[in-house]
């Protein structure tokens, strides 16, 4: 009885935290996506400078490799370029602006 008390306590301290780590690493994925985005985004201005985008389909064949279950929204042109990622899963969105800051 007593090491079922034990296990009842280590595992109530346990999964919280183990939630918290899957969390992290979820957004983590949407950040890992986010600037990688906006490299193969980078490419593909190089390439059209006057282009604009409205998804993400053309950055396939810069490199770009989406993350299962992470969501990239882009759109504008290289002057006005704006990237949101996020996870299904995660708690977190992140954005970049034309320059490549990740917020």
């Amino acid at each position: 009885m007593i090491v079922i008390a034990i296990i009842g306590i280590l595992a109530a301290i346990a999964v919280p935290n183990y939630v918290a780590y899957r969390k992290r690493a979820y957004n983590t994925n949407a950040v890992q996506d986010a600037k990688n985005s906006f490299t193969a985004s980078q490419a593909y201005f190089n390439d059209y400078p006057a282009a604009s985008l409205s998804n993400i389909t053309p950055l396939y064949s810069y490199g770009f490799k989406q993350t299962s279950n992470i969501t990239v929204l882009i759109s504008g042109s290289q002057s006005a370029l704006q990237i949101r990622t996020y996870h299904s899963s995660g708690d977190k969105t992140y954005t970049v602006n034309s320059e490549g800051a990740v917020d």
